[in-house]
């Protein structure tokens, strides 16, 4: 129990910071992460303080239970302080990826500590090599490396697909921020368990870097007709909509190009296509 005690500290602090912006809304949009607060209004609190509320109650226990049951066993292997630098540095680490894949998607919004339960599963995962990790009340049957690589495959797909509405570049974040801090902590990790390194920070690398020189990748590009429909004659005017699409799609390419590389990088086509169409 003794050793439990900062993740009943922060189990309390979520549980209460969580009703409170179910009570108050206003203060729920005050501290929640949204793109354009924090890049444009400069309310870098929202980094922090979104990790606290929660969208529902089930949002809340799913998040508090893994934190509860992960929390021991990471005090046990880097103390009180160790602990808590993991957690906030991986909310923190969470934050800051997803601020970096939605930059430019201004109305992006979201709250939770996710990110922060990520780093701490994955440090935890890192400094117990034979780990075996069930889901609740379900007995511990998969090896921590073979959920770490599972996990980041997981979040790679959920950020790809964005089929649902769940802060995958959070988790993300959060899972590498935890296992690089872990490692700051006991530098003898590398050694000891290069199988989860292999397995969960290689492929999350790999992936983060793949966004960064071709930021389309973190996303299938899906836009086209819908489906054919037999009672349906499709209109000029549909056509116009998905060519449109397409054609903005291009310039945001070739913007974010610029943003990297600067003006000069682009080819002339690239030049041509910018001036034709961003006006």
């Amino acid at each position: 129990m003794l050793l439990n005690i900062p993740g009943i500290i922060l189990v309390v602090l979520n549980v209460i910071i969580t009703y409170m912006g179910f009570k108050d809304r206003k203060l729920f949009e005050r501290h929640a992460f949204d793109v354009d607060a924090i890049l444009m209004r400069r309310e870098y609190h929202r980094m922090l303080t979104s990790g606290f509320f929660h969208v529902s109650w089930n949002h809340l226990i799913f998040n508090m239970i893994s934190l509860y049951l992960f929390s021991d066993s990471l005090v046990l292997y880097a103390g009180y302080a160790g602990y808590f630098l993991i957690y906030f540095g991986s909310l923190l680490g969470g934050n800051l990826l997803a601020l970096w894949m939605h930059r430019n998607h201004g109305d992006y919004r979201a709250v939770g500590a996710s990110g922060a339960i990520s780093g701490l599963i994955f440090a935890t995962v890192l400094f117990s090599p034979g780990i075996l990790i069930g889901f609740y009340f379900i007995p511990p049957i998969i090896p921590g490396w073979i959920y770490g690589a599972a996990y980041v495959l997981y979040s790679i797909y959920g950020i790809r697909s964005k089929r649902d509405n769940i802060g995958h570049e959070a988790h993300l974040g959060g899972l590498i921020t935890g296992i690089v801090l872990a490692l700051c902590i006991d530098t003898t990790l590398f050694a000891r368990n290069y199988t989860v390194l292999v397995t969960t920070l290689l492929p999350a690398l790999i992936f983060l870097y793949l966004v960064y020189k071709y930021p389309h990748f973190s996303h299938k590009v899906t836009i086209d007709l819908p489906p054919a429909d037999p009672t349906r004659n499709y209109t000029v005017e549909d056509r116009y909509n998905t060519e449109r699409l397409k054609k903005q799609q291009k310039l945001d390419q070739i913007l974010e190009k610029i943003q990297r590389k600067g003006l000069d990088s682009l080819s002339k086509e690239e030049k041509a296509f910018l001036d034709n169409n961003s006006r």
